[in-house]
Formats: C-alpha cells, structure tokens, sequence
C-alpha cells in the first residue's frame, strides 16, 4: 500500500490553492474623452483671456484731466491739471501728459469740470457757449439755494409760481443746467446763481414768474 509523503501532501494543497483562488483581472482606468476637452478649453480659455488682460494693460497711457473747476475765459495752472492712466479710444483727443507744459498757461475755453479728461478742444479761444446753450442768471432767494453750490454742480432750475392766480393755473417751469458762477448772498439774501442750458430752456425760464429754486442733481 503506498504510504503518503508530506511532498506529496504539499503538492495537493498548492494545486488545491491555486484552483481555488481566482484570477486577478488588472484594468486601466479610462478618463473620458469629453471631460479631456473640457480640461484643455478651460486651459486655452485661461490662456486668451490673461493675453488680452495683458495687451490691454501695455496700451494704457498716460494722459492729462482736470484737478479742479476751471472757468471758461481762466488760464490753467499747473494745480488745474492732474495725471491718469487711461486706455483711451481711437476717436477721443486727448492730451499726453508729456505735454503738460504746453498746457499750463493756455485759456480754458469752455468751462472744465473736476475728474473729466483734458481734450484739446477745451482749450484755445473761448467757444463758449457752445451752440445751441445759453448762459442765465437768477436770482434765488434764501433758503432755496443749496449751502455749499459751486460751479460744475449739475443742478435743475425750478421756477414755481408764489401763489395761484385768480383766473388761469400758473405754470411750474424746471430745466435742468450747469452752475457756472455763484455769487455771495446781498444785503437782502439773494444770491445770484449763473447757469448754462439749453438755449429753449433758458427763455422759458427768463419768462417764468414765480420764484427760483436750485436743485442740485446726482451725478
């Protein structure tokens, strides 16, 4: 009777093991197609806008704008005009800071508001008014006038009757205009507030009976 040998005994457990386990399948995963695409759009994306971010950068210049209020008729001083950077469009004038010598000392000849960029149409001859705008004066009485108006506000002119009449209703006349001049209130509280509108404007205004009354505007 053959007898078992332990070699044997371990060969039929190592066939046994080896049947018994299954086979280890190794896969790769896969990415999908579309989110690859996805990725190098967002990368070439990125890519044009930081291009035009830059190009845009490169074309700034340095231009000149106006420091402060300046008149139509004043000669500019070097405290009238400030430095900007700006990107400036093809069909706007303006004025290289380089040039800011050549500036100082030439007449203003429309009247300049604060934080606007310097043009070379501004400056030269007074043009002023310009066609089709007039210049008024009127008299506002206290308590109708903001504290504190200067020239440059943008301001609505309101003219209402004191009191109804008797037969006809009065008419509420308003327009809107630019403060060019504030004078100092009189011995008898009027302050005189000159104003540039719409040349239309300014005669319905002249013509209006009633009292004035400014309204300063948001800008």
């Amino acid at each position: 009777m053959p007898t078992a040998t332990p070699t044997d005994s371990r060969r039929r457990f190592d066939n046994a093991t080896t049947t018994a386990l299954p086979a280890t399948v190794v896969t790769s995963r896969r990415r999908s197609p579309l989110r690859i695409i996805a990725g190098l759009l967002v990368i070439a994306l990125g890519f044009v806008v930081g291009a035009v971010v830059l190009a845009n950068v490169n074309k700034a210049v340095d231009v000149l704008a106006v420091a402060r209020p300046v008149p139509a008729g004043a000669v500019l001083t070097d405290a009238d005009v400030t430095m900007v950077s700006i990107v400036p469009a093809d069909t706007l004038q303006v004025i290289p800071a380089g040039h800011r010598a050549q500036i100082v000392g030439q007449t203003a000849a429309v009247p300049l508001t604060a934080g606007s960029l310097l043009v070379m149409d501004q400056i030269g001859a007074i043009t002023d008014p310009a066609p089709g705008q007039s210049i008024l004066a009127v008299g506002v009485k206290t308590g109708h006038v903001p504290a504190g108006l200067s020239a440059g506000a943008t301001v609505v002119v309101l003219v209402a009757p004191a009191s109804a009449g008797s037969g006809s209703a009065a008419e509420v006349v308003q327009a809107p205009a630019l403060v060019r001049a504030v004078e100092p209130p009189d011995a008898a509280g009027l302050t005189v507030v000159t104003v540039q509108l719409v040349s239309e404007s300014a005669l319905r205004v002249a013509a209006a009976a009633g009292d004035v009354t400014i309204i300063v505007q948001g800008r």
